[in-house]
């Protein structure tokens, strides 16, 4: 009997991702690749998720989230961002990777283009086919990785449904301004355009300037799919608890794409994120302070080892130029070269782009680490670019 799979899975390879931690594992090497921080997250939030699997309910909660979840969510974005959200406009979701597949899935008809910025997070493009919508790429250029505001208007076909927006962008470090988000807002308007926006990466900030969320730009609340993830803004990644924020009648469908997918989210994971929404802003401000501290870190210890270090501007991430770093190698071959060799993991960009042979040779690692391991990988690092020197 002959077996057939389905193309848009079957066809793909192992993220690059779960690669990198496997030789990662394999080598006893430190992993600066998967963005996950080394601790365990807040022990307050963590109490309260004990508590919860303890004296909570641990039968299936409401498929759209718990009443608690979905109000805090709204006040959140409302006490931070200033947006303009009510309960009716949160489905809570097992992940950000789940509320984007239940998006697309919801938003896109067989056909449909979808415009994708590269370097892109690897999940969007299989999902975007899997939903029958196929994905255009505009790709953006280092140091700076600014939106090409005319390339992206340029994409636009009678075909484009959507543009997803990744911002702050993993990997580049990325977040996107005013000008940038207001002319992009303005390509969907004139063109009747849904945005996607990843925005997961919103309260891991390395600078004062404040998160600026496309949802929030005059004329875009009744076009825009906002997706948070609690497990970024607590660092808290294997709790996959995610939001989509949208007009109910947005939110509503993409609710129903939900129920088929994972239908529910934990609940005592819920409850707990639910209470943590609603600490202080001290408390995330704090949080991106102890990121700041470790990104200085290890850009000050790569560039002391002769690195060139592009800027980021948010995230987990910085990325680095193997040429302007002496290192004449394929990004791919280094980081092979580097995990089995000298003991330290990072990511390719290559493998975030559709054409990975027109990716730059630059690298992505993970800095939410603590200073010791931080450390330690810039030494191997460092041994690396030395052994790997043109």
């Amino acid at each position: 009997m002959s077996l057939g799979f389905n193309p848009n899975f079957s066809n793909l390879p192992t993220t690059i991702f779960e690669v990198m931690s496997g030789l990662a594992r394999a080598h006893d090497a430190i992993n600066l690749g998967q963005g996950f921080p080394d601790s365990q997250g807040p022990e307050a939030l963590r109490r309260l998720a004990c508590d919860g699997l303890m004296t909570g309910s641990n039968q299936y909660p409401p498929m759209l989230g718990i009443p608690a979840l979905r109000a805090a969510v709204a006040d959140h974005y409302a006490a931070h961002q200033g947006l303009v959200l009510s309960p009716e406009h949160v489905v809570v979701t097992s992940g950000a990777t789940e509320a984007l597949a239940a998006s697309f899935l919801a938003l896109l008809s067989p056909g449909d283009e979808v415009i994708v910025l590269d370097p892109a997070y690897d999940a969007y493009r299989p999902l975007i086919a899997r939903a029958g919508g196929i994905a255009r790429t505009i790709t953006l250029k280092p140091p700076h990785w600014n939106l090409e505001l005319a390339d992206i208007e340029g994409a636009v076909t009678n075909r484009t449904r959507a543009i997803v927006l990744n911002n702050p962008m993993n990997p580049t470090g990325r977040s996107f301004g005013r000008a940038e988000l207001m002319g992009l807002a303005k390509i969907c308007q004139d063109h009747d355009l849904l945005a996607i926006c990843d925005e997961v990466w919103e309260h891991v900030r390395l600078t004062d300037q404040p998160h600026m969320s496309l949802y929030g730009v005059p004329g875009m609340a009744e076009r825009t799919v906002k997706i948070g993830s609690a497990g970024k803004m607590f660092g808290v990644t294997g709790w996959k608890v995610g939001f989509v924020c949208a007009q109910p009648e947005i939110a509503k469908v993409i609710g129903k794409a939900h129920q088929f997918l994972t239908f529910t989210t934990p609940p005592h994971l819920q409850a707990a994120i639910a209470q943590g929404l609603g600490w202080d802003k001290a408390w995330f401000h704090g949080q991106a302070e102890g990121y700041q501290s470790a990104y200085h870190i290890l850009r000050r210890g790569l560039m002391e080892h002769g690195f060139h270090v592009l800027d980021s501007e948010a995230t987990y991430f910085m990325c680095l130029d193997l040429h302007q770093s002496g290192i004449d190698r394929p990004a791919l071959e280094f980081c092979l070269e580097a995990v089995k060799t000298h003991g330290v993991a990072a990511i390719p960009l290559q493998s975030l782009y559709e054409e990975p042979s027109e990716a730059p040779p630059i690298i992505r690692l993970c800095f939410a680490k603590q200073e010791a391991v931080l450390r330690d990988g810039i030494g191997r690092l460092a041994q690396a670019r030395q052994a790997m020197s043109a």
